[in-house]
């Protein structure tokens, strides 16, 4: 079976990854799991300070499995699995399972996207995994499709990313949210989470899942724009 990079942007100890890397164990897979030591939430791609710096790491054996936690992002564990940091490259990476939806214009921000982007830029096919609910109560129903995803992706050509969103199975009404800015007790500005009644868009992966849908999304990371008419447009513009 396929050597399997298991990551998350939570923290190598959170729930979702530790629900995830024991059932994705169970099916055969040759198991490797690296991620943040601490909440990286967030943080998208980044990999600031990589190169020439020891990494300090940690790691724990739950179910059999050996959970590896090192002072770095998502992207980073990525990268450092990919160069033969932890054995063997992996041949298919699984980010998640990502508490909290990863849909629209959240996925560039997100380190659980990212890491399957990051994974992809060396040709390795990637699944990221995220379950609508801020505390989950069915990790296994997300661990269960994130199983099948890797069967999706296996003979699908090398680079390949699917981001995947699977609802609560306990949610009994759909939990929609937004950002808004806010002020901290002490002062200060900062961010939090507001829980909005809006309908969403039919036809947007948010639909799907208020419905009880699991969406399956085909992604791809930056690249150089090929046959695009607009591009084509523009460097003519820029060479005249």
């Amino acid at each position: 079976m396929p050597r399997v990079l298991i990551t998350n942007d939570d923290g190598y100890r959170a729930p979702g990854i530790r629900a995830l890397a024991p059932a994705i164990a169970e099916l055969g897979y040759d198991v490797l799991v690296v991620a943040p030591m601490l909440d990286e939430s967030g943080v998208g791609s980044a990999r600031a300070g990589m190169v020439g710096r020891p990494v300090r790491t940690a790691s724990d054996v739950e179910n059999g499995v050996t959970f590896i936690g090192i002072e770095g992002t998502p992207a980073q564990a990525v990268t450092m699995a990919q160069a033969g940091s932890f054995g063997p490259a992996p041949d298919l990476v699984l980010s998640g399972i990502n508490r909290g939806l990863n849909i629209g214009v959240s996925i560039f921000h997100s380190g659980t996207v990212a890491a399957a982007l990051t994974a992809a830029e060396t040709g390795t096919s990637a699944v990221a995994v995220s379950i609508d609910s801020e505390n989950p109560a069915h990790w296994p129903t997300a661990a269960t499709i994130a199983g099948e995803a890797l069967g999706w992706i296996a003979d699908e050509p090398g680079g390949t990313v699917l981001t995947i969103n699977v609802p609560d199975a306990s949610l009994a009404v759909p939990r929609r949210t937004r950002l808004v800015g806010a002020t901290a007790p002490t002062g200060e500005p900062m961010i939090v989470v507001e829980r909005t009644q809006a309908t969403p868009v039919p036809g947007t992966d948010e639909a799907f899942l208020a419905e009880g849908f699991v969406t399956v999304t085909p992604i791809v990371g930056i690249r150089e724009v090929r046959d695009d008419a607009a591009a084509t447009a523009l460097a003519k513009r820029l060479t005249h």
